[in-house]
């Protein structure tokens, strides 16, 4: 089974308008590791974000990525083990095994370091499409995007206009 690992940026834009649900979306088991928890500091993300992960059984951690942390901060320039350091060194793990990884971040460093690695990566955005595709109404992700864009993660038009596009494309 894909272990799918959760990056801050998704979790706070889900969580601050209380849609964090839409993640179980994918087939595959979400994890939310405890560094990349700690990066959930506003509210209601991080109400929602606790909530969340006790009522729909998300996992929060991976034995398998101690073993990668300091091949993580070499790969990524970094001192500290922090959120993007846990999602490369979770990467780094099951792509050395030939196990199926995913990665749901909009933080460009994040998701061009994981794909180069080797996993399958998407956004918030590939969220609310994957969702659609799953069987939420069109009409509710056109209003989830707006909502996301209207509460902090706030898209230019060309992603606007693509969120759109690829929601219209998943309803048929």
């Amino acid at each position: 089974m894909t272990r799918i690992f959760l990056d801050a940026t998704t979790l706070i834009a889900l969580g601050t308008i209380g849609e964090l649900e839409q993640l179980l979306s994918f087939s595959g088991e979400v994890v939310a590791l405890p560094t990349v928890q700690s990066e959930v500091t506003t509210e209601p993300a991080q109400t929602n974000l606790s909530r969340f992960i006790a009522q729909d059984a998300v996992a929060t951690a991976d034995p398998a990525i101690q073993d990668r942390v300091e091949q993580a901060k070499e790969v990524l320039g970094e001192v500290e083990q922090n959120g993007d350091v846990s999602l490369i060194a979770a990467v780094l793990a099951y792509t050395a095994e030939e196990r199926p990884v995913g990665v749901v971040s909009d933080d460009q460093r994040v998701r061009t370091t994981a794909r180069g690695l080797g996993a399958t990566v998407t956004g918030t955005v590939g969220v609310i499409v994957r969702a659609v595709e799953e069987g939420l109404d069109r009409e509710a992700a056109h209003d989830l995007v707006r909502r996301i864009d209207s509460h902090g993660l706030h898209m230019t038009g060309t992603l606007r206009e693509k969120a759109d596009e690829l929601i219209e494309e998943a309803a048929r």
